[in-house]
């Protein structure tokens, strides 16, 4: 775990917002460190541990003793050695807790169990119904089904991904157009109903989250951007190892940009909204408006196929559906552009179904980007396999951050 980075030892105090360092700060932060290198370096000796961390032996002695005791992390099998003591290796005891993952989206949503390596242990899903009051209610029963099957299991926390924006202060959903859920108290009612603590996040931040803690792609990266594309188009920015949410929760909403000026309207009341033109839903248009089942401008109609019939269609040599998928990536282009000259991260991982043809849309986002971005920047843009359920996956990072991230100071 990197606790900082050159450019983030320059960062200012807040004078009006701020957690004076203790000895129990460094104590916390140490332990984190530790439980992190265990985590990430498994099976791991304590002279390892300290070789790494740059603790002395005795300090990671005391720490992993604590862990051991508190059942974060169990003692396996011993090491070789030429002379001396042989070691005894460490892991993360995957097992000591679960955490439920809970992932919104318009139409289905997805519940899991998963251990501290976003192992899901068992998962299932259920619609996602119109309203946020008749969706709790229909939630709570799966989640507490899930944790009744594995009683064996403490449960740590839910941690729950949706396709809108969280205030920060109040922890009500504030923005989810593609819902149609307002202003919401989601945590509440359900940790009234399970006695577990929730965390609430977007899920492109959950995106952002779950690359950071369990992707292929962000060994040594400082700036990463997660762009989910489904019914809409999410943003989740990670930007010098921090997750960037803005004064009130909803930095991030790249979505609604305005791409085309005096376009189509969006569900969020603009028009000519990024997400209009490269979601999902606008293949579905261009693909409906090319087989004369939609109006040109119209929006998506009701006799339109699903996102992946057109995917399908697409992967089977379908010539007005590989258009349709073209010209999203086109306007997928348009818009990463848009990231790349004014963030200039060092990756930008695409998530969504559309990934399964980047053989056929990379070239063309990458084409867009390298002509309409004025940034010198290396900036990767790489796909995430969908099968990986990174949304699911991130609401797991939202629950063990609060154990394995780094603790806030000044």
């Amino acid at each position: 775990m990197q606790v900082g980075s050159p450019i983030s030892k320059m960062r200012k105090i807040d004078l009006t917002n701020f957690q004076v360092a203790t000895s129990e700060t460094a104590r916390d932060i140490n332990r984190r460190i530790v439980l992190n290198l265990i985590r990430s370096h498994q099976p791991i000796s304590r002279a390892d541990l300290a070789r790494h961390s740059g603790l002395q032996r005795s300090t990671v002695s005391v720490i992993a003793e604590q862990l051991i005791a508190e059942r974060w992390v169990t003692e396996g099998a011993n090491g070789h050695t030429l002379r001396g003591r042989r070691p005894t290796f460490l892991h993360l005891n995957k097992k000591r807790v679960g955490i439920i993952g809970v992932n919104i989206r318009p139409a289905t949503t997805s519940v899991a169990l998963a251990d501290l390596d976003a192992h899901f242990v068992s998962q299932e899903s259920l619609i996602t119904a119109n309203s946020p009051e008749q969706f709790i209610a229909d939630l709570v029963p799966r989640v507490r089904n899930l944790i009744k099957m594995r009683p064996e299991i403490t449960c740590e926390g839910i941690g729950v991904s949706l396709p809108g924006r969280v205030d920060l202060l109040s922890q009500r959903l504030v923005f989810a157009p593609n819902l149609g859920w307002h202003d919401f108290d989601l945590k509440t009612p359900l940790e009234q109903a399970t006695g577990l603590p929730v965390e609430l996040e977007n899920a492109a931040n959950a995106c952002a989250l779950s690359e950071i803690w369990f992707g292929r792609h962000s060994e040594g990266v400082s700036n990463l951007l997660a762009v989910t594309i489904s019914e809409g188009i999410g943003t989740g920015l990670i930007l010098n190892h921090q997750l960037l949410r803005g004064s009130s929760g909803l930095a991030g909403e790249f979505g609604h940009i305005t791409l085309v000026e005096d376009g189509l309207e969006c569900p969020c009341g603009n028009r000519g909204c990024w997400e209009v033109y490269a979601s999902n839903a606008a293949a579905v248009r261009y693909y409906s408006q090319s087989t004369g089942r939609g109006k040109a401008g119209a929006k998506l109609p009701g006799q339109a196929p699903p996102f992946d019939d057109v995917l399908r269609l697409a992967e089977q040599g379908d010539l007005k559906a590989i258009e349709a998928i073209n010209e999203m990536a086109r306007y997928l282009g348009a818009g990463l552009a848009i990231l790349v000259t004014g963030l200039s991260p060092d990756i930008i991982v695409v998530i969504g179904e559309v990934t399964r043809l980047w053989n056929l849309i990379g070239p063309i986002i990458t084409d867009i980007v390298r002509k309409r971005s004025f940034s010198s920047a290396a900036t990767r843009i790489v796909p995430t396999d969908p099968s990986g359920e990174p949304r699911l996956r991130g609401t797991i990072a939202l629950v063990l951050q609060k154990h394995f991230g780094a603790p806030s100071v000044a």
